[in-house]
């Protein structure tokens, strides 16, 4: 086995393998527990594995830790991952603590662990990266790094500063949406605000999405009413909708009175409507283009990176205006007739128009039915004019349809009720309807 020092912010995302070589997993963090004269052991890898699931890898099945990938003596346990007490997660709690160096070396803030191999199937900490405060008010000045050992400095646990979380964001940067939020669900509360609250706007928006209401209440609860409502500009008008939703209605006025008027508007449309209807569900931002756009106009508008795969999957064709709500809808074009066609054929040639769309009072249940009848990803919504409103996405009906925790329950939890919103909801919930 190497004994190279290892640092986990390097080692977090490295692929996990078997003896056979078939990848198992992702490393997402290491565990260590205190000792009393002794630095910190390394009991263990926090392992993501298919499903998303989080699990326990014992360091003593551990055999390699080199060239960014991890390799195992055999199955790995594939128990949801709980942690004990007196275990400490480097990345999620140690990297950002603040500490003080021997020898008058003033204050530091952990960036790093490194660990390295102390005998057969045992691994300690080793070093520590390290950053002083900077000595210059410049914005430019970042402050000197150094390593140090783990008995040369001393944890400020006393400190009522909180910790700083650049290092576990930058740890976090290239995790999907679905697994930034699991791996903030992870964190102690404390420490989720303290991520959340480093977070970019878009990145924080997209995590939310992927989050139960609770957990998204519970942050959105603690960031500023402008924060907040720049937040909510960065997601899908539905997904704000629903968050919104939840909140105290003076709360949820200020923050629409706050957003932009134009990403305001959307939500406060959607807000009208119950979450049990098609209304409900859909989002107001699908890609509209008229009868003459091109195969290659279309193609381009699909191609957009932060475009959702489901709102990509599929054109709307309308007639001016191309905002909703729109002027009368035409049909829709599939992404993959699309390629079936030259880049000059014209999309108004192409409808499918054995899709019928929807009214905005269609109830969940049969948006559902249409989905799985007619094998589509996602069905317009138009208004009594026939005027497109938004679309209904297939994601969109499976979060609804899933209990609340399925994000983190096992696949044997029983389903809980969809959620409402909407006075008529309630009184409908009230007498035991759908």
């Amino acid at each position: 086995m190497s004994t190279a020092r290892v640092f986990v912010a390097r080692l977090s995302g490295c692929a996990v393998f078997d003896p056979a070589g078939d990848r198992v997993g992702r490393v997402r963090d290491a565990l260590v527990v205190y000792r009393r004269n002794d630095p910190p052991r390394v009991v263990g890898l926090v392992v993501e594995v298919p499903g998303r699931r989080r699990v326990f890898l014992s360091i003593g099945r551990v055999t390699s830790m080199r060239d960014g990938q991890v390799i195992t003596t055999g199955l790995i346990n594939l128990r949801r991952f709980a942690q004990r007490g007196g275990e400490v997660r480097v990345l999620a709690e140690l990297v950002g603590r603040r500490v003080t160096l021997r020898d008058a070396g003033g204050a530091a803030t952990i960036e790093d662990v490194a660990i390295v191999e102390s005998g057969p199937g045992e691994w300690t900490v080793d070093q520590l990266f390290v950053r002083k405060p900077r000595s210059s008010p410049s914005p430019f000045s970042k402050g000197t790094t150094l390593f140090a050992r783990w008995s040369d400095v001393v944890e400020d646990a006393a400190s009522d500063q909180p910790q700083s979380a650049e290092q576990l964001v930058a740890a976090y940067n290239e995790l999907l949406p679905a697994d930034l939020a699991t791996s903030l669900l992870e964190l102690p509360e404390a420490r989720r605000i303290e991520v959340a609250e480093e977070l970019s706007d878009d990145r924080l928006a997209d995590a939310l999405e992927e989050m139960p209401e609770a957990e998204q209440v519970q942050i959105l609860s603690r960031l500023d009413d402008e924060r907040a409502a720049d937040v909510l500009d960065q997601m899908e008008p539905d997904d704000a909708a629903d968050l919104i939703a939840q909140l105290p209605t003076v709360r949820g006025e200020a923050l629409l009175d706050l957003m932009e008027p134009e990403e305001a508007e959307d939500v406060r449309f959607l807000l009208s409507y119950d979450a049990d209807t098609a209304g409900g569900l859909m989002t107001t931002e699908p890609i509209i283009v008229s009868a003459d756009a091109t195969v290659a106009e279309g193609l381009a508008l699909i191609r957009r990176h932060e475009l959702a795969p489901a709102i990509g999957a599929a054109i709307c064709v309308t007639l001016p205006p191309y905002e909703p709500p729109t002027g009368r809808f035409l049909g829709m074009v599939h992404f993959q007739r699309m390629l079936r066609y030259p880049p000059h054929e014209r999309l108004g040639t192409l409808l499918d128009k054995s899709v019928e769309p929807v009214s905005p009072e269609t109830s969940a249940a049969e948006v559902s039915r249409r989905l799985a009848s007619y094998d589509l990803v996602s069905l317009p919504v138009v208004d009594d004019a026939h005027r497109l409103v938004g679309v209904v996405t297939i994601d969109d009906v499976l979060d609804y349809l899933l209990p609340d925790d399925w994000r983190s329950a096992d696949n044997d939890s029983t389903p809980v009720p969809p959620r409402k919103r909407g006075a008529a909801a309630v009184r409908r919930a009230g007498n035991g309807t759908a």
